[in-house]
């Protein structure tokens, strides 16, 4: 179970890093050159997927102590992977601006109450 709980902590900080990849490469941005830009909205779909695929691996009775739709992330990440041709970059723009501080809070919070049970 330790390992379990260390391997999930561990993606936790992925997610967190992931995160601030996409604070990072949007902050100076704004929606018009995120829509406009191949290459940042490219950088920004990574770390998504890199954010799925963390959620995908964390223990999920970890999760479920923690009220978030999880598996919106999942099923992002799947979009991103499978469905790459349906993206709608002004949908993932909304994400970034309404979402992803919601995920950025629960993350740290999850962080900070699970680090001492490692």
């Amino acid at each position: 179970m330790k390992k379990k709980r260390r391997d999930s902590y561990e993606r936790l900080k992925h997610i967190r890093k992931a995160i601030s990849e996409i604070e990072t490469f949007t902050g100076d941005s704004g929606r018009k050159e995120f829509l406009n830009n191949t290459v940042l909205s490219s950088a920004v779909l990574f770390q998504f997927s890199v954010i799925g695929e963390a959620v995908a691996h964390i223990d999920p009775k970890l999760l479920d102590r923690y009220d978030y739709p999880w598996y919106k992330v999942r099923s992002f990440r799947n979009l991103i992977s499978h469905e790459y041709f349906d993206i709608k970059l002004e949908a993932v723009w909304d994400i970034i601006v309404q979402d992803l501080p919601e995920l950025k809070q629960i993350i740290e919070t999850i962080l900070e109450e699970e680090s001492g049970k490692r």
